[in-house]
């Protein structure tokens, strides 16, 4: 159960994610510096000028207040209650509830970047578009090699190891029985690593598109756009990205979403009573650390 965003917008938007990230002082940290964390991972893209290095690290800092002030608090409400519900079985149709609500709080953080985003957008050169390109070709390689290259079963693997670990982080150790359920939902799982790095390529090559009819000097002969029809050419990629023009895809992506909450019910269902207070412990925990980091100092 996976949006993949842009390599460009992920790391405006990764600082939503710490309800997912919290459970030690090390990451907590993390969350401190994620400012100049994100900074010098969209620099790795785009090789940014002293310019737009002032103008995004100013932009990241304002971002970083205010999701620590306004949206922490939320993340932190969010913990709680998923606590209350940890101790009893569940549905798919609950958990894809939390799924839901887990994307509004990436939203919010979308929008509030919106005009960060923009900027950056509006400041590209082509030759940092085309730095964009390779990094987006670079990754492509590595991640064929990774998920097409091989035998099914080698994915798999790979993809039950980390379903396991994952769980593991709040329930402590799967039985047997609890590793099957995860067993046979990979089993059973459409994954179709061909389908995803089509609609990958399809994702970057929209996003390059849009970056070379914002960037200064696009040399298409016409004035740049303003920052208004920047956003708008911005929220319509954001559109395609949540929303794919591929309807296989589209179909490919819900059932993906709905067999990933009814495994995660299943397995959750299957839990002891201890297992599932370890749950409840380590939500507490997130939720400590939210509160804390919420907290500026």
């Amino acid at each position: 159960m996976e949006l993949i965003w842009s390599q460009i917008i992920r790391p405006l938007v990764a600082i939503a994610l710490l309800g997912s990230l919290v459970a030690c002082s090390a990451v907590k940290l993390a969350y401190n510096n994620l400012p100049d964390i994100a900074y010098w991972s969209i620099d790795g893209y785009v090789d940014m000028n002293e310019a737009q290095t002032l103008q995004l690290r100013a932009d990241l800092t304002r971002l970083h207040d205010w999701h620590r002030t306004q949206e922490m608090p939320r993340i932190a409400d969010f913990l709680r209650d998923m606590q209350r519900t940890a101790p009893v079985d569940t549905t798919a149709q609950d958990v894809c509830k939390w799924f839901d609500d887990g994307l509004l709080r990436i939203d919010a953080v979308v929008t509030q970047a919106e005009p960060a985003t923009v900027a950056l957008a509006l400041s590209l050169r082509p030759e940092q578009i085309r730095h964009i390109e390779r990094k987006f070709d670079k990754g492509n390689t590595e991640w064929r090699r990774e998920w097409v290259s091989g035998e099914r079963t080698e994915h798999l693997d790979k993809r039950l190891k980390a379903s396991v670990e994952r769980a593991e982080q709040f329930y402590g150790t799967l039985d047997s029985k609890q590793r099957a359920v995860l067993q046979a939902a990979m089993a059973r799982s459409g994954f179709n690593p061909e389908r995803w790095y089509a609609e990958r390529q399809r994702r970057q090559q929209d996003l390059l598109q849009t970056l070379r009819a914002l960037g200064t000097g696009n040399g298409n002969g016409t004035a740049q756009p303003t920052a208004a029809q920047a956003t708008a050419a911005l929220r319509g990629y954001r559109e395609r990205l949540m929303r794919s023009p591929d309807p296989l895809y589209r179909a490919y992506a819900e059932a993906a979403i709905q067999d990933n909450c009814r495994t995660y019910a299943q397995l959750h269902n299957s839990t002891t009573a201890q297992q599932r207070a370890r749950a409840v412990s380590r939500l507490a925990a997130y939720e400590r650390d939210a509160r804390e980091v919420a907290i500026v100092r």
